[in-house]
């Protein structure tokens, strides 16, 4: 049944290979290098690239005039159109539909950390672990939700990734269902986003909260926001298998990351804390499976919910859940997609 339903689409790449109208690339910055380079890669012509009016300086891109929407729309009335940027504000998805209400509008999905790339080829070379994650999902939302995903990252399809998204209400009340007494681990705290969503559905009632967030600009806001809250442990690590120096890319922004040019930082393992959670969320950034090997002995011992981030590497959504039923074969395991576009907000629950 997976074989036959994740190959029902054309991907992305052969339908480009083919096309005979222009394709043009809306979105600057590193997801629009990647396109670039994938495109090149593969003999995919690019004829030009636009951006948010705001954005149009008279510059270049990749050895192309950056143009307005409405330039484009003039020039290339018949133009595919390539997003290259995340999108999950409302007013920006209204805006990506209104365009793909004009012209053919697909996303590439490339990967955020890592090498590969999410095609035909990656799926055959991985088909019995995608089977066996399928497998392991608990409900039929999940098995669709994994499914769609899979089908949009090959396709570049933005409807067959919107169809899928649930609301995160859905989640904390049918899934995770967070108790008064909670013992919280936030991995990849941020500015501390998560932390207020995880007291917005716990009515503020809590046993203790603990997060790790090694970006120091992050800190600093996390520190601002939640320094004060009782019971609440703030520790400038990064999360690992072990604990270890480690090299690290600060951004002050949400792809701060391990990176061997950056400076140097403390990572801990979680389970050298010697502490027990009931719940741990973990955005860090391809760093995910890493981290849940260091969490090993916590997850056999306490079985705390899991809320993992599962689309910064190429294969997380198969190999995340795979990982976490060998940890502990007694957890029931669910995915969601999030709105946003492209498959980012894809996350393994584990409870």
């Amino acid at each position: 049944m997976v074989n036959e339903i994740i190959k029902k689409e054309e991907t992305l790449y052969e339908r480009l290979k083919k096309e005979k109208r222009p394709i043009i690339i809306y979105g600057m910055g590193n997801g629009a290098d990647k396109i670039f380079d994938i495109c090149d890669n593969k003999s995919i012509r690019i004829s030009g690239i636009f951006a948010s009016d705001e954005f149009v300086r008279g510059h270049s891109f990749r050895g192309h005039k950056v143009k307005t929407y409405a330039e484009i729309n003039e020039e290339y009335p018949d133009a595919v159109i390539l997003l290259a940027f995340a999108v999950f504000r409302d007013d920006l998805m209204q805006k990506i539909e209104s365009i793909a209400s004009e012209h053919t509008l697909l996303v590439p999905d490339v990967p955020l950390f890592g090498k590969g790339l999410f095609d035909s080829d990656f799926v055959a070379a991985n088909i019995d672990n995608i089977r066996r994650a399928y497998d392991l999902f608990a409900d039929e939302k999940s098995k669709s939700v994994f499914l769609d995903v899979i089908n949009f990252r090959l396709s570049g399809i933005p409807k067959i990734l919107r169809r899928c998204e649930t609301d995160r209400a859905e989640l904390f009340e049918n899934i995770l269902s967070l108790g008064s007494c909670e013992d919280y681990l936030d991995l990849g705290a941020y500015d501390g986003d998560t932390i207020a969503e995880f007291l917005n559905y716990t009515n503020g009632k809590y046993s203790t909260v603990t997060a790790f967030e090694p970006d120091r600009k992050n800190m600093k806001k996390l520190t601002k926001q939640f320094g004060s809250l009782e019971r609440c442990v703030l520790l400038p690590y990064a999360s690992w298998e072990k604990d270890c120096m480690m090299k690290f890319s600060g951004t002050g922004g949400r792809m701060s990351c391990i990176d061997e040019d950056g400076t140097e930082i403390e990572a801990k393992a979680v389970d050298s804390l010697n502490k027990k959670f009931s719940y741990i969320k973990m955005d860090v950034e391809g760093a995910e499976y890493e981290t849940l090997s260091g969490i090993r002995n916590t997850i056999c011992k306490y079985k705390p919910k899991l809320a993992v981030s599962a689309y910064h590497r190429v294969g997380d959504i198969f190999t995340l859940p795979l990982y976490i039923s060998q940890l502990n074969s007694d957890y029931k395991i669910y995915i969601r997609h999030h709105k946003y576009l492209p498959s980012w907000e894809t996350n393994i629950y584990a409870v």
